[in-house]
């Protein structure tokens, strides 16, 4: 009895031991890695997707209608304003205008008839020796003569400016293209291309922004002298064109759409290296002359469309007695602690990002291991080194998403 007495009390025992709730393991500091937020001169460019236009291209077409009997060119070369590149077989414009000269001819022989009769006329007429409706005959013929001769001059006009438009020339200084006919093809008014003609000094380059930076274009444009250096570009091999451009025209709307607007730049082409239809790429410098803070990419933390980033600050840990109401240290020396901080952010540059607002220069800020703490949470500095602290340049560049 005393046995079965004794077994049950140990059971009773265990199992009290059992149901005690077993405090959890403090929380073991989270390794990170610290850098000192430094202040550096950053330049970076922007960049947007461009083709290069030409200020002034236009297709050849025809005014008459006939056989190509003349090329004066060689595809591709440039050519000066004026210069003749086609010619239109002048048979019939020229036949057409020696009938209109004829024409004319006979007109005035009409006409001078005609003002003979009616000065005779009217002589007889002032001393009443003619029949008024005789009178009034001669003065209609005489009208209808001059007439005769006016339209017979507009029939010269128009076969002189037919037979001229059988001579094809430059409407101004640029290069050809390929000919799209040749020597025998039948053109048609107006709708036979007979080649392209363009600019190639100065060329004008195309691209879109957003139009949140509107406003930013419309400074550059403004401030002419001050943006000789701010627009370079980058083309398809990969080398950088080594004049600078200009902002020339942005475009009277904004596309409702896509939200953009276009913008040209103009850039000086003396060795004939950008071409019509060229794709390449413009890189716009920053204005900014002041340090900026930047801070590695990683640092940051998304939360909710907000930014944050964790600083490395030694902090006391405090019990607080509930009864009386007072704080006392646990420990003798701080322990260095995770502190939240919200941030404003500026331009991503690479892996880096420019930061407006939230930090300040020399804070301690966790690079590494962010995603496991929180705000309060105790660390343990790594043993990466931060930086130095001290101002450095920096140039780099970054995309800007249109």
């Amino acid at each position: 009895m005393n046995k079965l007495l004794v077994g049950i009390v140990l059971m009773g025992v265990i199992a009290l031991a059992s149901c005690e709730q077993k405090l959890p393991p403090p929380t073991p500091p989270v390794p990170v890695n610290v850098i000192a937020v430094v202040a550096k001169n950053v330049t970076y460019f922007d960049q947007y997707p461009a083709t290069i236009q030409a200020l002034s291209q236009v297709n050849l077409l025809s005014e008459v209608q006939g056989y190509i009997t003349g090329i004066y060119f060689h595809d591709g070369v440039e050519v000066k304003k004026g210069q003749v590149l086609y010619e239109i077989d002048r048979r019939l414009y020229q036949a057409a205008l020696s009938a209109a000269e004829a024409n004319l001819k006979v007109a005035k022989g009409n006409y001078d008839q005609a003002k003979q009769d009616a000065d005779r006329y009217i002589y007889l007429n002032s001393y009443n020796a003619v029949a008024k409706q005789q009178y009034d005959h001669a003065i209609i013929a005489l009208q209808n003569a001059k007439n005769q001769v006016s339209a017979a001059e507009e029939g010269v006009h128009t076969a002189k400016t037919n037979l001229t438009y059988a001579t094809i020339t430059a409407p101004f200084d640029g290069t050809v293209g390929f000919s799209q006919v040749k020597l025998g093809n039948m053109v048609t008014v107006g709708q036979t291309i007979l080649n392209t003609i363009s600019t190639n000094n100065p060329m004008a380059v195309d691209m879109l922004v957003n139009e949140k930076q509107l406003q930013q274009f419309e400074g550059f444009q403004s401030n002419k002298k001050e943006n000789d250096s701010l627009f370079s570009l980058l083309l398809p091999s990969g080398a950088t064109y080594p004049l600078n451009g200009k902002i020339s025209v942005i475009d009277r709307a904004v596309d409702p759409q896509t939200g953009s607007i276009r913008v040209r730049l103009v850039f000086l082409n003396p060795k004939n290296e950008l071409k019509v239809g060229m794709s390449c790429v413009v890189k716009v410098g920053n204005q900014e002359t002041k340090p900026q803070l930047l801070i590695p990419n990683k640092a940051v933390v998304e939360q909710m469309g907000e930014y944050f980033v964790f600083i490395a600050k030694d902090t006391l840990s405090v019990h607080v007695d509930t009864a009386t109401k007072t704080t006392t240290d646990t420990v003798e020396t701080p322990k260095p602690r995770a502190i939240q901080r919200k941030v404003k952010l500026g331009r991503t540059i690479n892996e880096n990002v420019i930061v407006l607002a939230g930090i300040n220069l020399g804070d301690r800020l966790i690079v590494d291991g962010v995603q496991a703490i929180h705000d309060g949470s105790i660390i343990v500095l790594g043993s990466k080194k931060g930086g130095d602290g001290k101002s450095k340049d920096t140039k780099m560049e970054g995309k800007k998403d249109n």
